[in-house]
């Protein structure tokens, strides 16, 4: 197993190789792709390529056969360009971060039209009974006796 600080460079790496790299492909079938990361196994055999991809889902199909059929070209040239004994062969994710960032988005904004609807609702309201019911006039008389009995303490 290698260092993880190797493992990390490496990886970075191939992620710019990878972005530069992508520029060149001739595929009509790809699309607006940006490389967002990689990531490199600690024998630096196998690499992940995450992608991202602006478009709806085909484009996004498209972009992944062009991907699938430079494999081969983007593999010899990020092998070479490494300088390692073996190539690190490439898969390529679809990193759909953004979908889930709005997902999210989407979410707080229907919580906070929720807390604004309870808001609206209880303006103006008041609870029901008293403010504390827990509170009762023997607890009064509970705090008299025992200060009563602190007083005799400090008498002794």
């Amino acid at each position: 197993m290698s260092d993880p600080a190797k493992t990390r460079r490496h990886a970075e790496r191939v992620r710019e190789l990878v972005a530069s790299l992508v520029r060149e492909i001739k595929d009509p079938r790809l699309g607006m792709v940006t490389i967002t990361d990689a990531r490199i196994t600690g024998d630096l055999r196998e690499a992940t390529v995450y992608y991202t991809v602006l478009g709806d889902t085909t484009e996004q199909a498209g972009t992944q056969a062009a991907l699938e059929s430079a494999k081969g070209m983007l593999r010899s040239r990020v092998g070479h360009a490494l300088g390692l004994r073996h190539s690190p062969s490439l898969a390529f994710v679809l990193d759909n971060v953004q979908d889930h960032a709005k997902e999210m988005e989407d979410l707080l904004a229907e919580a906070r039209q929720r807390d604004q609807e309870v808001q609206r609702l209880a303006a103006g309201k008041k609870y029901a009974g008293d403010p504390d019911p827990y509170k009762s006039e023997d607890d009064e008389d509970d705090e008299d006796a025992t200060e009563r009995v602190g007083a005799r303490e400090d008498q002794s």
